[in-house]
């Protein structure tokens, strides 16, 4: 099976890693996730990949996540939320409803994760320490839960 983009290079590389293939099923998810606009539960990612059977979702989501291609987030709601690994995607955080579950991905300036990542060195620091990365997940109600 041929691999096309940027993405789907990086994601064949991580799974040759660890012996795997990039398989149809695993590229479906892949897909996916990279159209989804943001974290999404597995019933929303069945939906997305009709033809996907539950239990091969299951075991092909375990399988990207042990690769490092997926990111598994467990908050309140009833459904784990998936996405891709910030690693090939890009660095940001998560607005997540403590109503619905809904989770949104929003960015911050340069100027001020360079801030946070000092801040976050200084703080450590005093501890001994050594941060490599950082994730902010802000806990609320969504504009839909508000109204």
């Amino acid at each position: 099976m041929a691999v096309n983009t940027e993405l789907d290079r990086a994601v064949d590389q991580r799974l040759a890693e660890h012996d795997l293939r990039y398989t149809s099923g695993r590229r479906q998810i892949v897909s996916s996730l990279r159209t989804a606009g943001g974290p999404v539960t597995l019933p929303e990612l069945l939906a997305m990949a009709s033809d996907l059977p539950q239990s091969s979702a299951y075991r092909n989501l375990s399988i990207l996540e042990e690769a490092g291609v997926v990111r598994r987030l467990v908050h309140r709601g009833d459904h784990a939320h998936y996405e891709l690994a910030e690693e090939l995607t890009e660095h940001h955080h998560h607005l997540i409803c403590e109503q619905c579950g809904q989770v949104f991905d929003f960015t911050l300036p340069t100027s001020m994760e360079r801030t946070l990542d000092a801040t976050f060195a200084e703080i450590a620091g005093v501890e001994g320490f050594s941060p490599h990365h950082h994730v902010i997940d802000v806990y609320g109600r969504c504009a839909s839960c508000s109204s």
